[in-house]
């Protein structure tokens, strides 16, 4: 049936879930980390004049999408003329593009991310002077532009078009989603990483890319002993913390940590993580762990738009949200980062450790979190008991200050014994 747009309704779908990044996450923050810069995905940034460049190399993978299916181009366009209701409840606003105009902007840069992912996964599918892949920096620019929330599309529709029959037979064609995690391994800004795959039904939840990395990213919740498959990170656990009501009830009156450098004079000795889980982050006889990060020029946009998907999808279960809201109380200043760096839990790309500490606090702003469910409720209570407690700061003053050479180590040794004998020879005396 042809889509009426008298008579949808953009009431909430359950399919929502492309959005416009909100006010308070752009303020004061760079908008290019929420901007396409090569190429528009969807009807969002569709037409604007710094991205029609690439329309000419869309329309040449479309050529490719076709030439690899026994299916010809009206069969498409039947499919997306069956799912456009769908299609249009995806985005949280309405789309004023006709149906014919919405349709070929969905048809060609579907195609589009087809050809991409199978030209970046299988290199015999490349054209010679590919214009994105013969350039290896605009294939980075490209896989940037891919994980923008305002330039996505779902994925049950790249699903529906990816036949491929030509190349492939019913038993040997990779599903989207496994090609896709085949792309964005290399985009993920911790340095662990290392997973088992299971495909299942665990993946028909994932609505698009942004989605797919957090998925990648959080807590595995189901359980395979029960029969369920998954992808997630080998030895990746979710870790039960208190919630926050629980600690208000426990005497904690908020969230806070102190930072790095805090941290580092109370006695706090911080040591890069060797899990592959992002999210645990824990201390244990004074050793803070938190998991080896990489700073680049490209993780400001990955974190912002992970941040912004949950701050417009989900009311609860924020764990991005609740990292970057973590990793804001941890770092004040490039000293902090500093420390981060020198035990090797910050690789830092940006060459400028103050950079690094001014990203780090622009991520926190705007952001919100739910603190009856903060992830990270009970690292943070431990952190704040540990630098309230006056022992543990006398004792890293005195070692940090006093015993942070060899020569200082044995002078405070002779001091003592020193000590020591005046003691006896001044009881001695008065026995005497």
């Amino acid at each position: 049936m042809p889509y009426d747009s008298n008579v949808h309704s953009f009431s909430f779908s359950p399919l929502r879930c492309i959005y416009r990044v909100p006010k308070r996450l752009r303020q004061g923050n760079d908008d290019e980390a929420y901007t396409p810069q090569v190429v528009s995905i969807g009807p969002l940034h569709h037409g604007k004049e710094h991205l029609n460049g690439m329309e000419y190399h869309k329309e040449r993978y479309l050529k490719g999408f076709l030439s690899r299916t026994t299916k010809t181009l009206g069969v498409f366009k039947k499919k997306l003329q069956d799912q456009e209701v769908n299609l249009r409840s995806c985005y949280a606003e309405p789309i004023g593009y006709s149906s014919e105009e919405f349709l070929r902007i969905i048809l060609v840069d579907a195609a589009f991310i087809i050809e991409f992912l199978l030209r970046g996964n299988y290199p015999e599918f490349r054209d010679e002077g590919d214009h994105i892949f013969s350039r290896p920096w605009m294939y980075g620019d490209v896989l940037v532009d891919l994980q923008v929330l305002e330039n996505q599309l779902p994925l049950f529709i790249l699903e529906d078009l990816f036949v491929a029959d030509k190349c492939f037979d019913s038993t040997n064609k990779p599903s989207i989603i496994r090609l896709s995690h085949a792309v964005f391994n290399t985009t993920f800004f911790w340095k662990e990483r290392k997973y088992v795959l299971f495909e299942g039904d665990f993946f028909s939840e994932v609505k698009h890319f942004v989605d797919l990395i957090r998925t990648l990213c959080v807590p595995s919740k189901l359980n395979p002993d029960e029969g369920v498959t998954e992808l997630y990170m080998a030895g990746f656990k979710s870790i039960s913390t208190p919630s926050i009501t629980e600690l208000h009830r426990a005497g904690v009156k908020s969230i806070s940590t102190p930072s790095i450098t805090e941290l580092h004079r109370a006695g706090v000795k911080l040591k890069a993580g060797s899990t592959n889980n992002l999210f645990d982050i824990q201390l244990a006889d004074g050793r803070l762990e938190i998991p080896r990060l990489q700073i680049n020029d490209h993780t400001e946009v990955l974190i912002r738009n992970l941040v912004a998907f949950e701050q417009c999808h989900y009311l609860k279960e924020r764990y991005i949200s609740d990292f970057v809201f973590l990793m804001d109380y941890f770092v004040n200043t490039p000293k902090d980062v500093e420390l981060l760096v020198k035990h090797g839990i910050v690789e830092n790309w940006l060459g400028d450790n103050s950079e690094v500490s001014t990203l780090i606090n622009k991520l926190g702003k705007g952001v919100g979190i739910n603190d009856k469910d903060f992830y990270f409720a009970a690292v943070a209570d431990d952190l704040d008991i540990h630098c309230r407690t006056r022992w543990n700061k006398w004792m890293a003053n005195l070692r940090q200050n006093y015993l942070n050479t060899p020569w200082t180590i044995i002078s405070f040794v002779a001091a003592f014994f020193l000590l020591i004998l005046t003691f006896i020879q001044t009881v001695c005396t008065i026995i005497s």
